[in-house]
């Protein structure tokens, strides 16, 4: 398949915080990932199985038709709202789902977190597998860098999904930067920390190619190299808090 791309990539803006839960499809397999499970599991399930319903809010190429079979649950972070609809999740595809250690502890949160805005989330899924940085973990043809970048939580990963080298590569990157911001700190029991996530991105995001297509958690879609020209928290333009102003 060197003259298509190498997968599927939906995007479904689920619950009341609208976070982007991604779904990868390998074209060759078959195999899916789910990244980001946070909400509306009968939504994606729908879709998934049978693709009825509501469908996703965008897709890299038009509607296919291709029989899918999800491989496994893989996480960003553990706030509630990424993490809420694993449960639900897991007992459909009965597949491993990957964390970051860092982030094992806030997962065991993530009821009463949701609680705090009076929204529901289930009784937390506890991780089955643990996601190091540098690995590399291959699914079908789907082949993800696993790198971490702590800094809006301890466990904070970007998932780096590698594809021909005629095409963009695609990062999925949580919180940690979003199209003209970056993920909060200060969210309580989380680990945030500024000059970590400032680090997290300078090292981990902006070595990638400017042409890599960023998925936020939250958000529209943007390109590393758009970030790193003008992110006003992180970019080349910089902006000066004191003065509001960049320089």
């Amino acid at each position: 398949m060197a003259n298509t791309m190498a997968a599927l990539i939906e995007g479904f803006y689920v619950g009341p915080l609208q976070m982007r839960c991604s779904v990868v499809t390998c074209l060759e397999t078959g195999d899916t990932v789910i990244i980001d499970g946070g909400d509306e599991a009968p939504r994606l399930i729908d879709w998934i199985d049978t693709a009825s319903g509501d469908g996703p809010d965008e897709s890299n190429m038009p509607e296919l038709e291709i029989e899918r079979t999800v491989v496994v649950l893989l996480n960003t972070h553990a706030h509630f709202d990424h993490s809420g609809a694993i449960p639900p999740l897991l007992e459909r595809y009965g597949v491993e789902w990957y964390l970051h250690e860092g982030d094992h502890q806030l997962q065991t949160t993530a009821k009463q977190s949701a609680e705090r805005w009076r929204l529901h989330a289930p009784e937390p899924a506890l991780p089955t597998k643990t996601f190091e940085h540098g690995d590399e973990v291959i699914f079908g043809s789907l082949r993800f860098e696993v790198r971490h970048a702590p800094g809006h939580s301890l466990g904070s990963v970007c998932l780096i999904l590698r594809t021909p080298e005629d095409e963009p590569d695609h990062a999925f990157v949580g919180d940690v930067i979003f199209a003209g911001g970056v993920g909060r700190t200060d969210i309580p029991n989380s680990g945030g920390d500024w000059p970590l996530l400032k680090k997290s991105i300078e090292e981990q995001l902006f070595t990638l190619d400017d042409e890599t297509v960023v998925y936020p958690g939250h958000g529209p879609l943007t390109t590393i190299g758009e970030e790193r020209k003008s992110n006003p928290f992180v970019g080349e333009r910089v902006m000066d808090p004191t003065r509001n102003f960049y320089f």
